[in-house]
């Protein structure tokens, strides 16, 4: 034994080693998920949000076999965690990721294919579904959409724009024919930005468009729409009694729709952090289905027989559902009212049983509810802000209940007003807080007032907006909703009073350079980490947190951009965007990328002869881009042909087709938009890197498929990465 070499002795202890090593740190990680029980389910929902991401990711459909990932897994992780309680949860994870990516799988799969409206102006003839308000004019909805006679009916719902004279007044269910020019979504304003094709493809809509002559109701309606003939009913009333601003915010609160609402006083709404009250979410339903609950609980102590049969707790509860369901039905369903309707069923079940009302558990069945639902919704603002609110607020209450406690003391009647102020500025806080990052990454803004607005705001609306509306909806039947809606009108005014105010102090909102996709994923994740887990390694996510909210200053956005139709151009010099603009162009795509850079404004290309900083120089026919100092050079042609530039700079650009004629040089013309949409370019000292929405988005069903030129076959793609 003695002979033995010692290099073979340390080989067979290293193994052994490695696995007392890999022992150790099983067992003190199992240690402390043991200390966090009944914080392991919803880290499963986090995980589904996990798969959805991943599935939008790609750039390419999954194959068909991936939808078994998720029994196989599941079934796996309940057998293991009989004996292996916590490693059941990490296949558990694995399993609920699975679940999300078969979810969005199987929704994209199972969407209409889109639609291709004709380039010309064509009768649409379709059924109305919903009527939206306009400060000038209606727009409609249409399913079951003709472009004439003898097309067939499309599968996909279609919004036009009527025309502010139009004197027809189609409601929900009517037949309308309406002359028209459509087109389908547009593609995102750069590679990388808010997928418009996406949004729509899984909203079920093939296009819009305005109107170009009158509409006729050809059919009356039959009764098939019969809540969106309630809300357009509502709307109307509500907008009749209240000319103005109010009256569109008073029928935004009871119907959902926003778009009657003047683009000033939405603005100021915004800048003020008084957006959420607009958005129908979980300050609204809790209101409705409050109300509700204490007005039927009240009805039955009245009436001694019933109370003494029945539970009056128990039927205010159901018919507080009731009541919640229909609200929210009656105002579309979005994504917030989908989540606090979750969560109301969760909390009244809670409260009949006797069980905790509001829990992490409870919030993560309302996501996972959501998701499986309508996946792609995990990707909007508005999932992301309500669910990120609703997260700050139950972690937040689990840390401050008692200090609130302590401030409650003896109950006397100022302490409950300090616990009253304190609780309504803590919230606004840690919601305002909690949304930030999300507002920052899809709107590019922070408002710094917001505390203060809703400290007012909020109350009103709580108090009189939303009871009087409530009451005014249940009288209008009778014709006796005046009094309330003109208390409900007042209480709108007053908020807008608010908003006007706060917006206008200095510094209200203010511009800021978004965060990148994967900084907001990072942010996110940190925030999750934060507020879920109670032991001290929670800490552990204020670190990733602040990595995500520095994530702008680690993200270069593209320094030129060219829109999809080669009429918009932009590039970056100076800390200032320099924007070549041809008649049509889109002012939106041109906010896209303001936004990108965190700007509100930009600057006309110079004229002939006119410099930029050094970084742009215009002749006649062209104009010479060099955002970088010493870096590549770009050119913009104007007119000129190629000529010697060719090979001799980094990157032509050009509004009109180049057919290949310019060898040595990447080209961005009026084909190469054409073929694989808007362009992106960063312009590094070490050469030019241009980026295609095909190539960043791939082929995926809600991306139209490459455009062939009629009667001969596609031109060679420019090359793109």
């Amino acid at each position: 034994m003695w002979n033995r070499p010692l290099s073979s002795t340390v080989t067979r202890m290293a193994p052994r080693h490695a696995v007392d090593r890999l022992r150790a740190i099983a067992g003190g990680a199992g240690l402390l998920l043991a200390g966090e029980r009944g914080r392991l389910a919803p880290w499963l929902a986090v995980a589904m949000g996990a798969g959805v991401i991943t599935y939008f990711g790609l750039r390419e459909e999954p194959p068909g076999w991936t939808l078994l990932l998720a029994p196989v897994l599941i079934l796996v992780a309940v057998l293991v965690a009989q004996r292996m309680p916590q490693a059941g949860w990490v296949i558990g994870l694995a399993g609920a990721a699975a679940l999300g990516f078969g979810a969005a799988a199987w929704h994209g799969w199972r969407a209409p294919p889109l639609a291709t409206p004709p380039r010309q102006a064509v009768i649409l003839n379709g059924i109305v579904q919903h009527v939206d308000l306009l400060p000038a004019g209606r727009r409609l909805t249409l399913a079951g959409v003709r472009f004439g006679p003898d097309e067939p009916v499309q599968p996909r719902s279609f919004r036009v724009r009527l025309r502010a004279n139009d004197p027809a007044r189609p409601q929900p269910g009517d037949r309308v024919a309406v002359r028209a020019l459509v087109r389908a979504p547009s593609a995102p304003a750069f590679p990388g930005a808010w997928d418009f094709q996406r949004a729509a493809f899984f909203a079920g809509e093939g296009g819009s468009g305005f109107a170009i002559g009158p509409s006729e109701v050809v059919a009356a309606a039959g009764g098939s729409q019969p809540l969106s003939g309630l809300q357009a009913a509502l709307e109307a009333r509500a907008t009749n009694a209240l000319p103005g601003a109010a009256g569109a915010v008073a029928a935004a609160l009871l119907t959902g729709g926003q778009s009657a609402i003047p683009a000033a006083d939405l603005t100021a709404m915004r800048d003020a952090g008084l957006a959420h009250l607009l958005s129908v979410s979980g300050l609204h339903i809790a209101i409705v289905m409050g109300v509700s609950f204490w007005v039927v609980r009240l009805l039955i102590a009245c009436w001694r027989w019933l109370a003494l049969r029945v539970d009056g707790k128990a039927v205010a509860g159901v018919a507080a559902l009731v009541a919640g369901g229909f609200y929210m039905m009656l105002t579309g369903a979005q994504v917030p009212m989908q989540r606090s309707f979750a969560s109301a069923v969760l909390v009244t079940l809670a409260l009949l049983t006797g069980r905790q009302a509001v829990s992490m558990r409870s919030l993560a069945l309302a996501a996972a509810a959501v998701m499986l639902i309508s996946p792609v919704a995990l990707l909007g603002p508005s999932f992301q802000m309500s669910f990120a609110a609703v997260l700050a607020l139950i972690a937040g209450w689990e840390i401050l209940k008692e200090p609130m406690r302590r401030l409650r003391g003896d109950g006397a009647s100022w302490r409950k007003g300090l616990v009253l102020a304190a609780g309504l500025v803590g919230t606004s806080v840690l919601a305002g807080m909690a949304t930030a990052p999300f507002g920052l990454a899809h709107f590019s803004r922070l408002q710094w007032y917001g505390v203060a607005a809703n400290a007012v705001a909020v109350p009103l609306t709580s108090v009189l907006v939303m009871p009087a509306g409530m009451l005014a909806a249940a009288l209008m039947p009778l014709g006796l909703d005046g009094p309330a809606l003109w208390v409900m009108g007042w209480g709108c005014e007053a908020v807008l009073v608010v908003a006007r105010e706060v917006a206008s102090w200095p510094g209200a909102a203010q511009t800021a350079r978004p965060l990148p996709p994967w900084g907001l994923a990072t942010a996110a994740f940190g925030m999750v980490w934060l507020c879920l887990w109670r032991l001290r390694w929670r800490w552990l996510g204020v670190p990733v947190l602040v990595l995500g909210l520095m994530s702008p200053m680690l993200h270069r956005a593209p320094d030129l951009f060219v829109s999809g139709d080669a009429r918009l151009l932009g590039v970056m010099a100076g800390g200032e965007m320099w924007v070549q603009r041809q008649s049509g162009a889109s002012a939106m795509t041109r906010d896209f990328w303001l936004r990108a850079h965190g700007l509100t404004a930009a600057r006309a290309l110079p004229s002939s002869g006119e410099e930029a900083g050094g970084a742009i120089a215009c002749l006649p026919g062209a104009c010479r881009l060099q955002p970088v100092v010493d870096g590549p050079v770009a050119l913009l042609l104007r007119g000129d042909a190629p000529g010697e530039a060719c090979g001799r700079v980094g990157l032509v650009i050009s509004a009109e087709p180049l057919r290949g004629r310019c060898a040595g040089s990447q080209v961005i013309d009026r084909f190469s938009v054409w073929r694989n949409g808007p362009h992106a370019v960063w312009i590094e000292p070490d050469g030019i890197r241009v980026v295609s929405d095909r190539a960043w988005r791939g082929e995926r069903p809600w991306v139209p498929p490459m455009p062939v030129p009629r009667g001969r076959e596609a031109l060679p793609s420019a090359p793109v990465e």
